[in-house]
């Protein structure tokens, strides 16, 4: 039977009626519900007040592309950001925030929400936030979907090229937009163009720092891939191999190179194109056919076996499967250039020592210094460690984390190679009187809030949610500004998006910073982390260990002398004479509040690392009263080696193991 046009539109009202015609995904990039914050009640004042601003936040935007609006009073108050490309229009402006103001609502209850569109951003919340600059980069589910770009290693190099200097341009030259575009072309027929912004209440040196962040992202999820976007609360970054945005550039770049190069190259695509495709595609054959082969081959190996086999490749790879391949992601070092970089892993060169290794500081061929730790050889229980921080570190891309250069794995030997830091590690510092009288209190809060930074990375911003589980100052690294620097992630752990604590029944990290439940119960969650965050603020505070605290006259712990100062409101006595000379009063009892709300012995008290850096900031209003703090864990047993047992204080790279009390 013929069915007219009238049927057809019939069916069409019919299914959008019962809801059943819906697009296929919204064109939101991502979005963000904070739920850990807390919801909101429906028909609250607070929901009244959080309609009235989404409402008003599409117009009051629409001029100008930035606005910061607040509604209501006290509890109940709220506050919303809107943000708009700065390529689009006042019509397309107000567009987006009206249509990503009405999505966030049907998406999120949370009091604090962001989502993202492709040209504009909105968030709320019931804390002020604004100028409050906190990296929480993310990655678009659009990311997967683009090509593999032909050449990684030089696309990425222009491409950094490209991004370093239009960010330059937002934050300081540009800087009463913050928003700049470019292009480099990568070859005679492929251009890469890019685009940076920032929120507009950040500083010059903010929104730097965010986009430094974000092209640290940017590495991490698209190195390979033609085209990426990482966006984040206070800036985002995108490239892609067209021109993607509108109106003029405000950077067209070329990647240094000599016209007799250009020649050369030009010469050496006519002379060998055509023979060079005829033998890739024969090679190509002849790789599928050995790789096939080789495959079902290691199917039957052992790991050792498979792990003998990688002496000489370019580079190599750890997958989350534990399964071995090549890459080009981590440079693969061979075992006679460590050797030479380290004199022979000279005791002279020694720079640290724990349970699964040494750390040699050694000097590459080309006068670059770093830090080669050399795992134990004694167990296999070494390689474990060390396929989970290759796992970890090569994939994470922060300020604020140590950066993972290299490996290396030949015969019984398992090599890590790090970025080199002079100034060694926090604890150095603030437990020696000499070198701590060096620093004064806005370097230490500066470092304090590095760390922080950096938790957040791991807990909420990372691609995986990550928990450090040994933190301590002797795994806090310091480079040639004292800026902190997260290390030593053979005892993390990855958590899934939707995970949010785990038990274990091998306790390992270092007594004096593990929280009460997972030193007692084997129970981690990253308020595991905060727990251990909270006793480095004190120790930095006060100068003294929270482990062998219990020999002093004053409290069994440094974390129960703390406490009995707070209450007795003598928290000041706790201050190194010398941080309180070079600080304001104010900020370092804010401090020693903020670390008492960190170490509480419940877990669910314990705020989370965004919130301690929002704290750490300086925003104002009352901060909660802390509970009382877990004074003692309890007796911890070693479960390693006995003769790992020893914990070195002067550690700087290594993973340090449970010690009896």
């Amino acid at each position: 039977m013929e069915r007219g046009p009238h049927f057809v539109l019939f069916i069409f009202i019919l299914l959008s009626t019962l809801g059943l015609h819906r697009s296929v995904k919204a064109d939101y990039l991502t979005y963000s519900c904070q739920n850990e914050y807390g919801n909101y009640s429906i028909n609250s004042t607070f929901e009244s007040n959080l309609k009235l601003l989404l409402d008003s936040l599409p117009y009051n935007t629409a001029t100008t592309g930035f606005n910061n609006t607040t509604i209501g009073e006290g509890l109940n108050r709220v506050y919303g950001q809107a943000l708009c490309r700065g390529d689009a229009s006042s019509i397309a402006c107000e567009s987006c925030v009206s249509n990503a103001s009405q999505e966030i609502m049907k998406l999120c209850n949370a009091e604090d929400a962001l989502i993202w569109y492709e040209l504009c951003q909105v968030r709320y919340s019931f804390q002020d936030f604004f100028s409050n600059m906190v990296y929480t980069g993310k990655y678009p589910d659009s990311n997967s979907q683009e090509k593999l770009a032909s050449d990684p290693a030089r696309f990425y190099t222009s491409l950094m090229y490209l991004m370093n200097n239009i960010s330059n341009e937002a934050a300081y030259v540009n800087s009463t937009q913050m928003f700049a575009t470019g292009q480099i072309n990568f070859s005679v027929s492929q251009t890469i163009y890019g685009l940076v912004q920032c929120t507009r209440d950040m500083s010059d040196n903010n929104c730097y720092s965010c986009l430094d962040s974000a092209l640290g992202d940017l590495n991490a999820c698209c190195y390979l891939r033609e085209g990426g976007t990482v966006v984040s609360r206070n800036c985002n970054a995108r490239y892609e191999p067209y021109h993607f945005f509108n109106g003029s550039m405000t950077s067209v770049l070329s990647y240094p190179a000599s016209t007799g190069d250009k020649w050369k190259k030009g010469r050496i695509i006519l002379v060998v194109g055509i023979p060079g495709l005829l033998l890739t595609v024969l090679a190509g054959s002849c790789a599928v056919y050995f790789n096939r082969r080789k495959a079902k081959q290691d199917l039957r190996r052992s790991p050792p076996a498979l792990l003998h086999d990688l002496v000489n490749p370019v580079s190599v790879e750890i997958t989350e499967e534990g399964n071995l391949v090549s890459s080009e992601e981590l440079p693969f070092m061979d075992l006679a250039t460590l050797k030479a970089a380290t004199d022979d892993f000279s005791s002279s060169n020694k720079l640290g020592q724990g349970g699964f290794g040494t750390v040699y500081k050694g000097l590459l061929s080309d006068g670059k210094a770093v830090a080669v730790k050399r795992l134990s050889r004694k167990s296999w229980q070494g390689l474990e460690e060390f396929k989970n921080e290759v796992i970890l570190i090569a994939k994470l891309q922060h300020r604020n984390l140590v950066r993972l250069l290299g490996c290396g794995i030949e015969g019984d030997e398992k090599l890590l190679v790090y970025e080199f830091m002079p100034n060694k590690s926090l604890d150095i510092y603030i437990f020696d009187s000499d070198k701590r009288a060096q620093l004064d209190w806005s370097t230490y809060i500066s470092i304090i809030d590095g760390i922080a930074r950096g938790l957040v990375y791991l807990h909420e911003d990372s691609r995986l949610r990550i928990i450090h589980r040994d933190l301590k100052p002797s795994n806090v690294l310091l480079d040639h500004a004292m800026v902190a620097k997260i290390s030593d992630f053979g005892m993390a752990r990855i958590f899934c998006e939707n995970q949010s604590s785990a038990n274990t029944r091998r306790v390992v990290g270092t007594f004096g910073y593990m929280a009460p439940e997972y030193a007692m119960g084997g129970l981690f969650s990253v308020k595991s982390d905060v727990f251990s965050f909270g006793v480095i603020l004190l120790e930095t505070i006060s100068g003294k260990r929270n482990s062998g605290f219990y020999l002093t006259e004053h409290a069994q712990t440094l974390l129960a002398y703390a406490w009995k100062l707070w209450t007795e409101g003598k928290e000041l006595e706790l201050v190194d004479p010398s941080l309180a000379k070079s600080g304001s009063t104010a900020e370092i009892v804010r401090c020693i509040h903020i670390s008492l709300l960190c170490v509480q012995e419940d877990p669910g008290d314990r705020p989370t690392m965004s919130e301690v850096v929002t704290l750490l900031g300086g925003q104002t209003g009352t901060l909660p009263e802390p509970k009382k703090p877990a004074f003692s864990v309890g007796r911890v047993v070693q479960e390693l080696d006995q003769s790992s047992a020893t914990n070195y204080s002067v550690n700087q790279m290594t993973v340090s193991s449970t010690l009896p009390r």
